[in-house]
């Protein structure tokens, strides 16, 4: 099975942040401590399977594997054989974390370039494009951001105009008013491109990413058709897992039902640990948006005229 990453550290039970021990509460209880979701799962399928099963969770990033899209996801294996599953080692993208800053730093690397916006969408071209657009208002502002900027790239009484106390929050703001960049991965596919905070912003056209374009980000075939509403196709597509993901994955399961069938156990290592948790170059920067007081932004990473906050 496969989810978002942030189930590894997710809680049984939420404790308010003005409640926590670091604001001056009391100790966390173990259903309150982070990663006791995954502790309380691991524990009731070796209960109801009478300790028949052993998981390997992975977290791991699809542009890492060739898909045009940064998607961390945590992919879950488990088998009754008592062995280790491996996942692949990333495919595509930079040697070190510190190459992470700009996506064409690297030279002489193993790994492929990851894939980008316009390797996945540059050649479609739609007459009657399926949307779910931005209102006129959002637009207004979309048009001041260029090819690769979001908030940051605007004068900084439009940013507070346009963003309202969102402007005094700290982190977690880079995708208000998000205009991508044709040479980048495209960030991860949400259900409602529309919205100011989370926008997917075309690189040129002010508008959302098309349903078209989506299905191709995560790399559906042409001719692969989605049923519903036009806000039910972006759930559905926004919801998927990367083809490529899969596919990486289903090998990984295959190569192992192989390897058990024509008796090549001794190729996995065997174990007695119920759960394991592998961390596979999941987090991925392709860019700066800001550092020492300067907006960076579009595919080559030079300094905008605006200074952000």
């Amino acid at each position: 099975m496969e989810n978002v990453r942030g189930l590894m550290s997710a809680a049984l039970k939420h404790r308010p942040i003005a409640e926590r021990p670091e604001k001056g509460g009391p100790a966390l209880v173990e259903e309150e401590e982070p990663g006791s979701v995954i502790a309380k799962f691991v524990e009731d399928l070796r209960d109801k399977t009478e300790g028949a099963y052993r998981v390997d969770a992975f977290e791991v990033n699809s542009a890492n594997y060739g898909a045009p899209q940064i998607r961390e996801r945590v992919v879950f294996i488990g088998n009754s054989f008592g062995v280790e599953v491996e996942f692949p080692q990333p495919t595509h993208g930079v040697e070190s974390d510190a190459d992470q800053s700009n996506l064409f730093t690297y030279n002489g690397s193993q790994l492929k370039s990851w894939a980008t916006l316009r390797d996945a969408i540059g050649d479609l071209r739609e007459n009657d494009p399926e949307l779910m657009d931005f209102s006129p208002r959002k637009k207004g502002f979309l048009s001041l951001v260029p090819e690769g900027g979001n908030w940051r790239s605007l004068p900084v009484e439009v940013q507070q105009e346009s963003m309202g106390r969102a402007w005094h929050a700290k982190g977690g703001r880079s995708g208000w008013w998000r205009r991508l960049s044709w040479d980048f991965p495209c960030p991860t596919l949400v259900t409602m491109p529309n919205h100011a905070s989370t926008s997917l912003c075309h690189p040129e056209q002010v508008r959302v990413l098309s349903v078209k374009e989506y299905a191709r980000i995560q790399e559906f075939p042409d001719g692969w058709i989605f049923c519903g509403k036009t806000s039910e196709k972006y759930l559905q597509i926004g919801n998927a897992v990367p083809v490529r993901l899969g596919k990486v994955t289903a090998q990984v399961v295959s190569n192992l039902l192989d390897a058990m069938g024509n008796e090549k156990r001794s190729t996995y290592r065997n174990s007695k640990q119920p759960f394991r948790r592998v961390y596979i170059k999941s987090h991925v920067r392709t860019r700066r948006w800001y550092k020492g007081g300067a907006v960076y932004a579009g595919t080559d990473g030079g300094e905008l005229a605006y200074a952000g906050k």
